[in-house]
């Protein structure tokens, strides 16, 4: 089977998410071709293009109509997701987006019906589910590493999302945009949670704003904060595991990720991080404070910021290949969009459904 040919908007030269882990992942990976890039402007288009060797597109509804791309991972900001999705979609593309997914669950909804009319691959930016830590930290666990698991402690927090917020991230703070930090790492670190302890079937949670003010901008125009930056969220598997959760915005990147199993036997550990959050960054798995060695197979060579998103390219490469259906995808951002929008609605306690 010839490669995959890969169209990624939202792909900047200088900067941005895309350049750091798309990029690379896409430079790094057997059977996947780059072949095009989309930036919002023809100037910073034809520079991208220029520095990945590729086609250049000066809108995003250009790339996802492209007879020339097989996948067309969308990178951009949330509220444009959208529009570019169901282009792609009507075009028959598979599809790879950054999460979240849509705008809530209305437009999250309308996007995997369209994905499933059309019968193409679809994929979800969960990338720690394609980080090969996390799948060694289920291995050890399903396996009995640490015995009957009884209780974890994460902490979780990003560099964003506090008392400053630099112009480009002012869309952030529209509450409307459904892109901010309980969106972002608060569901990052609740896939990660319940993809290794199993899902919360009761839970309690708590957002709130530690920064109420706000300095935005260049000229640090003041404020009042109306997303959330902060989260707490206490729950139990139904197999009696309690989870206890901090997810925080603005906080000192020096040591931003801690995630604790406690089992009968011992524990299991996940630590790492980044300023950007966890989630862009390899992680290390220890049990009772020794490092357990991951084979990191196809993606040991790649960057921190692109291992975990190179790990979601695979498997998605794999089921357009082999016509299975083993990556995370639209269906799978649609429960935790639900999720997240109970916890933003009620902010106290909620049983799940």
């Amino acid at each position: 089977m010839s490669a995959l040919r890969v169209g990624v908007i939202g792909a900047n030269a200088k900067s941005g998410w895309a350049r750091e882990s798309h990029i690379p992942a896409l430079q790094g990976i057997s059977g996947l071709e780059l072949v095009a890039v989309a930036t919002s402007t023809r100037d910073t288009a034809d520079e991208a293009a220029s520095a990945y060797g590729v086609r250049a597109y000066d809108n995003g509804l250009g790339l996802a109509r492209s007879p020339d791309v097989d996948i067309v991972t969308v990178a951009t900001r949330v509220p444009d997701h959208r529009d570019m999705i169901l282009a792609a979609l009507q075009s028959g593309k598979h599809l790879y987006s950054e999460w979240p997914l849509g705008a809530g669950e209305r437009e999250t909804e309308e996007l995997c019906k369209a994905a499933d009319a059309a019968k193409v691959h679809t994929a979800i930016g969960l990338q720690l589910r394609g980080s090969p830590t996390v799948k060694r930290a289920r291995d050890l666990l399903e396996g009995g590493a640490i015995g009957r698991l009884l209780s974890a402690n994460i902490y979780s927090s990003t560099a964003g999302f506090g008392p400053e917020v630099p112009g480009p991230y002012v869309y952030l703070e529209n509450p409307l945009n459904f892109a901010n930090l309980v969106t972002i790492q608060g569901a990052h670190t609740l896939d990660l949670a319940f993809n290794l302890l199993g899902e919360a079937s009761v839970f309690n949670s708590l957002v709130s704003r530690q920064y109420p003010s706000i300095a935005i901008g260049e000229h640090k125009e003041i404020r009042q904060r109306t997303t959330y930056d902060h989260l707490l969220f206490q729950g139990a598997t139904s197999k009696g595991v309690s989870i206890c959760m901090e997810v925080a915005g603005g906080r000192n990147p020096e040591a931003p990720f801690r995630f604790e199993v406690v089992g009968e036997s011992g524990t299991l550990s996940l630590q790492g991080g980044a300023a950007r959050g966890f989630q862009s960054h390899r992680l290390s798995v220890h049990i009772n404070g020794q490092e357990v060695h991951v084979d990191e197979g196809e993606l040991s060579g790649l960057p921190s910021s692109a291992v975990n998103v190179g790990g979601v390219y695979a498997a998605l490469r794999n089921d357009i290949r082999d016509s299975t259906s083993h990556v995370a995808g639209f269906a799978d951002a649609m429960g935790l969009t639900r999720l997240i929008e109970a916890v933003l609605r009620t902010g106290g306690a909620t049983r799940a459904a």
